[in-house]
């Protein structure tokens, strides 16, 4: 299991997976090197309602826990540990939510930001990365990119819910996100436990009655 997690966001819908990846990263006491871009901090203002400062974020309120332990890093500071293959130790990264912008660059080798940067570190470095993207319809430059990254040795991991675990609401939806999050990153997690139930109303068919 990684003791020391990357993780960015960037400024793609579904800022809810982020909240609750970081929320059980820092439950498990893994050390989380985060940083957002400006675009994801407008997202975040209008998904989860919280105004940051891309300077100095609240954390805590971010995540939802107190004294958690993330380290900041803008994403402009690209003298930060992450930007470097041989200082910062070896962990997995994960970028997620993962815009198009951020995947794009990515796939075409920029490094014009700490997010870029490290993402590109990771790749030479061998290490894991998982990129997360939220976006429908792709267009063929998206999924040329997709491939791209994939055949680089990331894993594409697209926010595509499943529900044959019988989701209550939209917790259990992000929940099985986050749990194929954390399963590519190889850490343990208890997020899909098997229910013992019926069909909940909204999966039995039901067309043509």
């Amino acid at each position: 299991m990684e003791d020391n997690v990357v993780v960015a966001i960037t400024g793609a819908s579904g800022m809810a997976y982020a909240r609750r990846l970081l929320r059980v990263l820092c439950d498990k006491g893994i050390q989380v090197h985060l940083s957002m871009s400006e675009a994801a901090l407008i997202v975040i203002r209008q998904e989860l309602g919280l105004e940051l400062d891309i300077d100095d974020p609240d954390i805590d309120a971010l995540v939802g826990r107190a004294n958690c332990p993330v380290w900041y890093y803008k994403v402009n500071q690209l003298d930060a540990p992450l930007a470097s293959g041989g200082s910062f130790p070896p962990g997995g990264m994960i970028i997620a939510p993962c815009s198009m912008n951020t995947l794009n660059a990515v796939a075409g080798g920029l490094a014009m930001n700490l997010i870029q940067r490290a993402a590109s570190v990771a790749l030479k470095e061998g290490r894991k990365l998982v990129v997360v993207p939220r976006e429908t319809p792709l267009t063929s430059i998206h999924l040329e990119n997709m491939l791209r990254l994939s055949r680089a040795g990331a894993c594409v991991l697209p926010a595509m819910p499943g529900f044959y675990h019988y989701p209550e609401g939209i917790d259990d939806i992000v929940d099985f996100m986050v749990a194929k999050m954390l399963n590519s990153l190889g850490i343990e997690h208890n997020l899909l436990v098997p229910k013992e139930k019926d069909l909940p109303p909204y999966l039995k068919y039901t067309h043509g009655e």
